[in-house]
C-alpha cells in the first residue's frame, strides 16, 4: 500500500511537470507573436498597409510624374509618416495642377521659360538635380547641399559663406548657360523641386534682410533700390526714414510695377513671385517642398532624389519654419485695406498654387 502511495505522487509530480512545460510553450509563443521583430509585418498590420496602398493609387498624380521606387511596397512596414509624405506630395500637385487649369487665373500662375526663370535653376549633373532658387526660404542651405553634391566640398560644415553665393566659386552652373537641347534634356530627365513659403511672410523676410538688417553687405538695396520706391511710392514727402514697410508693399502691389523691376534688375529675385521665379506651371517638377513642413520635406526630397545616403540637410534651428501669424499681422497693421488687396491681387497665384489661405485681416 506503501509503495502505491509512493507510485501515485511521482504520477501527480510528473503531470504536474508536463503542465509546466506545456504553459511555458505557450506563454512564450504568446511572447514572440506580440513582441515581434518591428521590421516585419504581423498579421494585423498587413491590411492598413494595403489599405495605404489603395490610397497611394486612387491619387491621381500630375502627367508624366514617375515616383520613385522607395514610395513602393517593398515588404518592410511603413512608419505613419514614410505613409503619410507620398500623399501629402501628391495632394499638393493635384491642387497645382488644379489652379494651372483656371483660367481666371492663369495670367497669375503662368509665365514662360525664360532665361529669367533659367537663371534661377542651379544644375547637379552628377546626381541628375535641378533646384529652383526661391530666396528667403532657406535657400542657402539647399544651394549648399548641391555644392557638396557637385563635388566643391566634402562637407556642408567645409563651406565658407562667402562662396555659397559666388557662382564664379561655388561649383553650381545655372541651367541658363546650357544649349537648347542640353536645357530641354534635363529638364525631361533630372529630379526636380523647390521650396515656398507663405507669400507675405517671404515678403517680410526680404523687407528686413535687404533693407533693414542686410548682413551680406550688399548696400545697391539701400543707396539705390530704396531711394528709387521711396521717390515713387512715399505719401509724405517730408519723412526722411529709410525705406518702410508700406512703401514696399504700395511699390510690390503697384500693376505699374515692372518699369522699376527693369531698374533694379535681378536684385528683384527676393520679391518676386514663385510663378516668376519657376513656372510650376510650365515645368513639371518631382517635389515642391514647404519652409512651413520643412522638418519632414527636406529627408523626404533627399530620399526621392536618391541622394539620402550622401549628404543630410543642415539642422533646422527650433521654430525657425514656423508661420508667425502674430508677425504678419503687425506688419501690415498700419497699411490700407487698398494697398493690402493690391499686394494680394499680384501674389494671388502663388496662393491658390500652393494652398496659402487669404490672410485673415483681409477677410474682416
Amino acid at each position: 500500500w506503501l509503495m502505491s502511495d509512493n507510485m501515485h505522487h511521482q504520477w501527480l509530480l510528473l503531470a504536474a511537470c508536463f503542465w509546466v512545460i506545456f504553459m511555458f510553450m505557450v506563454a512564450s509563443k504568446f511572447i514572440t507573436l506580440t513582441f515581434k521583430d518591428p521590421d516585419g509585418y504581423s498579421a494585423k498590420q498587413e491590411p492598413l498597409i494595403l489599405t495605404a496602398v489603395t490610397k497611394l493609387e486612387e491619387v491621381r498624380v500630375p502627367e508624366e510624374k514617375h515616383w520613385p521606387e522607395e514610395f513602393q511596397p517593398t515588404g518592410k512596414a511603413f512608419s505613419a509618416n514614410l505613409i503619410r509624405q507620398p500623399l501629402v506630395h501628391m495632394e499638393r500637385f493635384e491642387l497645382l495642377r488644379n489652379v494651372c487649369r483656371d483660367t481666371a487665373l492663369r495670367n497669375l500662375s503662368h509665365t514662360a521659360v525664360s532665361k529669367f526663370v533659367l537663371d534661377r535653376i542651379f544644375v547637379c549633373d552628377k546626381h541628375k538635380i535641378l533646384f529652383c532658387q526661391t530666396p528667403k526660404v532657406g535657400n542657402t542651405q539647399w544651394k549648399k547641399v548641391l555644392i557638396v553634391l557637385n563635388g566643391a566640398f566634402s562637407s556642408i560644415e567645409e563651406i565658407p559663406e562667402n562662396i555659397v553665393h559666388d557662382h564664379e566659386k561655388n561649383g553650381l552652373p545655372r541651367l541658363s548657360s546650357f544649349s537648347d537641347s542640353e536645357i530641354k534634356k534635363r529638364l525631361n530627365l533630372y529630379f526636380k523641386f523647390f521650396i515656398v513659403r507663405d507669400p507675405f511672410e517671404r515678403l517680410i523676410s526680404a523687407f528686413k534682410d535687404k533693407f533693414v538688417n542686410n548682413p551680406r553687405f550688399e548696400p545697391w538695396y539701400r543707396h539705390e533700390i530704396a531711394p528709387g520706391i521711396i521717390r515713387k511710392y512715399r505719401k509724405n514727402r517730408t519723412e526722411t526714414k529709410g525705406l518702410q514697410f508700406e512703401d514696399f508693399v504700395r511699390y510690390l502691389g503697384d500693376p505699374n510695377h515692372r518699369w522699376l523691376d527693369v531698374q533694379f534688375g535681378d536684385h528683384i529675385i527676393h520679391w518676386v513671385t514663385y510663378v516668376e521665379l519657376c513656372a510650376p506651371c510650365e515645368i513639371t517638377y518631382s517635389v515642391i517642398g514647404h519652409h512651413e513642413t520643412l522638418e519632414d520635406d527636406a529627408p523626404y526630397i533627399l530620399k526621392a532624389a536618391g541622394i539620402d545616403h550622401l549628404v543630410s540637410y543642415p539642422t533646422i534651428p527650433p521654430g525657425i519654419t514656423v508661420y508667425n501669424k502674430t508677425k504678419v499681422e503687425r506688419y501690415f497693421s498700419g497699411i490700407s485695406k487698398r494697398d493690402i488687396r493690391r499686394l494680394y491681387a499680384r501674389f494671388e497665384g502663388d496662393f491658390k498654387l500652393f494652398g496659402y489661405r487669404e490672410p485673415d485681416f483681409l477677410l474682416n
